[in-house]
């Protein structure tokens, strides 16, 4: 990609001065309340984050632990009387500490990951293709019974649907159009839950919406700003907003909470950027969660049934970030059949957070058998969320304890519905 300008690496001395440093995140914090260590909370990272643009410490291998446990998941922003943009402050910290030559190895190879294969679809494609052989042979069965390996093996996403690699028109429905979208779709979806794709389409062109996904499109760029590369992260974003803002639709709609986040702000990516700033505001506008699109529109009401017992998983960027929670529970609560149940904590996070729970497999691990342990207070056999991450996630964790149950997209249960009417 061209040089482009690049974005201050530590946070701003406003962004931090705004804690006050009166905890009421922590028992919002999953590993706070996992650990108990104030250097786990939002507050702790929050003043080591300080002290660190500050120069008042290093780098440590210390710090950055504490740094590299952190979800991402928000849950703080959402409870914070402050209004502490804490998912702003961290990814800038990551970024300073990315750039720094004393930066872990891990981080520089992770990095090196995400633009070199997630970011790049023809190796991706080669990536997932080799997941899905992996997990048809029997190998991922005999691999995630070993002892010491077999939990970290246990959380790699499984790879069993067809792709989705469709672009250009997807849909167009029977009768008028009621709104011109594209569809973001995006680099993990369509390899590890292709049917998503295909059951948004159905959905929206039977409520009226042609349905286009701009082949060049790419990656979001979530990840890598989860993870501090984000001057990858801008490029990502002014390509995107070139692709889409050309196609001249009503919204951009997006089934994966934490792209859709990551979309939300680009202008917040692109502030310091005087040649997209304005574009990008245009484009972060324009996003919408496929939930939250459908409600507002509003969707047709469902004549068909779906006879099954549901709980639903908040997606941390879709409730936290995005602030959408209602409109994924309105559609649910729509479908005749469906008996809803409310899980407890039902927005703390499952463990999945992007890379989490490959670089941090033991704190995902005790975070998901949490999740699992509220579903089954439930008793419902369907889990439903919004984003890739948590269902690849929550389908570990029905492996993990040979549970038989679902895990499905809210989108898939209303193409259901639609299908038996």
């Amino acid at each position: 990609m061209a040089d482009t300008p690049s974005i201050p690496i530590v946070p701003s001395s406003g962004d931090l001065a705004q804690c006050v440093r009166c905890g009421l995140c922590l028992q919002s914090c999953p590993t706070f309340v996992q650990t108990g260590l104030e250097t786990e909370s939002p507050r702790g990272r929050l003043y080591l984050m300080k002290a660190l643009a500050e120069g008042e410490i290093e780098p440590t291998v210390n710090v950055i632990g504490h740094m590299d446990q952190c979800l991402q998941c928000r849950n703080c922003e959402a409870v914070c009387p402050s209004a502490v943009p804490y998912g702003r402050i961290m990814e800038r910290t990551r970024a300073g500490i990315l750039e720094d030559s004393r930066a872990p190895i891990s981080w520089r190879l992770r990095s090196l990951f995400l633009r070199h294969v997630i970011a790049r679809p023809k190796t991706l494609s080669i990536f997932a293709s080799a997941l899905r052989l992996y997990g048809r042979t029997g190998l991922r069965n005999l691999v995630e019974r070993i002892p010491g390996i077999g939990e970290r093996a246990l959380l790699a996403p499984m790879i069993a649907d067809r792709p989705f690699a469709k672009s250009g028109i997807l849909g167009r429905p029977d009768g008028d159009v009621r709104r011109r979208v594209a569809l973001l779709t995006g680099c993990i979806m369509p390899h590890a839950f292709g049917r998503v794709h295909r059951s948004t389409v159905r959905v929206l062109t039977r409520n009226g919406c042609e349905v286009t996904a701009p082949p060049d499109q790419i990656c979001c760029g979530a990840l890598h700003t989860h993870n501090g590369d984000l001057n990858f992260a801008m490029d990502l974003a002014r390509r995107n907003i070139d692709v889409f803002l050309g196609t001249g639709v009503d919204a951009i709609i997006v089934n994966s909470a934490g792209c859709g986040a990551a979309m939300k702000e680009y202008d917040e990516l692109l502030a310091d950027d005087p040649e997209y700033r304005d574009d990008a505001k245009r484009f972060s506008a324009l996003v919408k969660d496929v939930s939250e699109f459908l409600v507002d529109l509003p969707f047709q009401v469902p004549a068909g049934r779906v006879q099954a017992k549901v709980t639903y998983q908040d997606s941390c960027h879709l409730a936290h970030a995005q602030r959408v929670t209602s409109a994924p529970r309105e559609i649910l609560r729509s479908i005749s059949g469906v008996t809803f149940v409310e899980m407890e904590r039902s927005d703390s996070c499952c463990g999945s957070a992007g890379v989490y729970s490959l670089t941090q497999p033991a704190m995902s691990i005790e975070l998901l058998d949490d999740k699992m342990q509220a579903v089954s207070d439930t008793e419902a056999s369907v889990i439903a969320t919004s984003n890739p991450g948590c269902m690849a996630q929550l389908e570990a964790g029905l492996r993990r304890h040979d549970w038989s149950g679902e895990v499905v997209h809210v989108v898939e249960l209303l193409d259901r519905a639609y299908q038996t009417s």
